[in-house]
């Protein structure tokens, strides 16, 4: 029997969007795992369907660890207009609940100082999508 680790990165891969999508959910608590780091990141960036952009950073901002915002960061220093504004969404989707507990902005700060310059610019941009959101 596989693992859910295992499990979700088989899924990462499959032709079916709602199967990538649920796989981009599943990850998202094992962001700081190396081999989920870079599925999640391939999920954030499918050319295929938005929707699996949208739920997995939604899901990645919801965890609202450094390890799982340095992803969608990542992302957002990939992405293009239209991809980014689909990584906005999430990311928004996520902030706008009224139970939502992470704080996003701290997570920013921090990778403000990373060594990758990618991660310090797409973390630039998160934390402006989320000035006046309630985080």
């Amino acid at each position: 029997m596989m693992s859910g680790l295992a499990a979700a990165l088989a899924a990462a891969s499959s032709p079916s969007w709602a199967q990538r999508a649920c796989a981009g959910r599943d990850l998202a608590s094992f962001a700081e795992a190396p081999e989920a780091a870079e599925a999640l990141v391939g999920l954030l960036l499918d050319t295929e369907d938005t929707a699996v952009t949208r739920q997995t950073a939604e899901a990645l901002t919801r965890v609202g660890t450094v390890a799982a915002v340095r992803l969608l960061a990542l992302a957002v220093a990939e992405a293009d207009g239209h991809q980014a504004d689909w990584l906005q969404t999430g990311v928004h989707d996520a902030l706008v609940e009224p139970d939502s507990v992470p704080d996003v902005p701290a997570a920013c700060r921090k990778l403000a100082r990373d060594q990758d310059e990618a991660v310090r610019r797409g973390a630039a941009e998160i934390s402006a999508w989320t000035d006046g959101t309630r985080c």
